[in-house]
């Protein structure tokens, strides 16, 4: 079965010869962790991860944004976890970009390969294993569920791109479209994981200003991207980290298509201060 190209880092660490030309940069109100800086002496291991090794690409942050986690995971062959999540509370995404994992719950194990997403609700005590003969790469994304009085939790569900047809934003000739894994009106979910697709030229025409917290990794081409005041070079294994009410736009110069994986909070009231705080 032939799969879409999703880009994942391999780590190492550039030569003693080379020349410092990243374009990583933290500001008030976005992020950009570039690609190049994905290297072995950014990642981190995981209690009760075995074989295991993650790059953190997004926590939360006093200050900054508030409400996920975002892992790009590598996993060695059989390596994995029988208690992969801390939180009880925590909900979880799992897309996979690179190799094969079995995600299992209960007594049913689900294989999960390039293109699959799995999405694992508080207290489904799933368990992962990489499978085949090369490392799994995949992204975990992690928020703490808010429940609401009188809404179920959703209950967990497999899922691959490759079977779901992207929607095309109006008038756009289908030039930007959005490749949907949850209902946007199912009000049990409080985060979307989505995958946005620009065609060459395809464009984002104003300044998308809004409440949701963005996490987009690039899986695939290059755009500029505008954020906040600044027009951006981004391409495949770019991370970009918006705050809430950040401006955003993009440009898809092509050659080829410029695609993300973009994470953001739905469906819930924003917090309010506690009295005095």
């Amino acid at each position: 079965m032939t799969h879409p190209p999703y880009f994942a880092p391999h780590g190492g660490l550039p030569g003693q010869e080379a020349l410092h030309t990243g374009r990583a940069v933290f500001t008030e109100a976005y992020a950009v962790i570039p690609r190049g800086v994905m290297r072995d002496i950014v990642t981190s291991n995981l209690p009760h991860w075995r074989d295991t090794r993650a790059w953190i690409i997004a926590r939360p942050m006093t200050g900054f944004a508030e409400t996920f986690a975002q892992y790009v995971m590598e996993v060695a062959p059989g390596g994995g976890s029988d208690a992969p999540e801390p939180d009880p509370g925590a909900q979880g995404v799992i897309f996979v970009a690179e190799g094969a994992i079995e995600i299992a719950l209960g007594e049913i194990a689900h294989l999960v390969e390039p293109g699959g997403y799995a999405y694992l609700p508080p207290g489904c005590g799933w368990r992962l294993r990489a499978l085949g003969e090369h490392p799994a790469r995949f992204h975990w994304i992690r928020k703490r569920y808010q429940a609401v009085e009188g809404i179920e939790m959703p209950e967990p569900f497999f899922a691959s791109e490759t079977e779901i047809a992207p929607v095309a934003m109006p008038g756009t000739d289908g030039r930007w479209a959005t490749t949907r894994f949850v209902d946007p009106d199912d009000l049990r979910h409080d985060m979307h994981v989505n995958i946005v697709t620009f065609q060459p030229g395809g464009l984002i025409p104003f300044e998308e200003t809004h409440v949701m917290e963005h996490g987009l990794y690039v899986l695939e081409g290059k755009a500029v991207y505008r954020l906040n005041r600044d027009w951006v070079e981004v391409e495949a294994g770019d991370f970009m980290w918006l705050r809430a009410f950040c401006p955003q736009a993009c440009y898809a110069g092509g050659p080829g298509r410029f695609r993300y994986l973009l994470y953001k909070d739905v469906n819930r009231h924003p917090a309010l201060a506690l009295p005095g705080a």
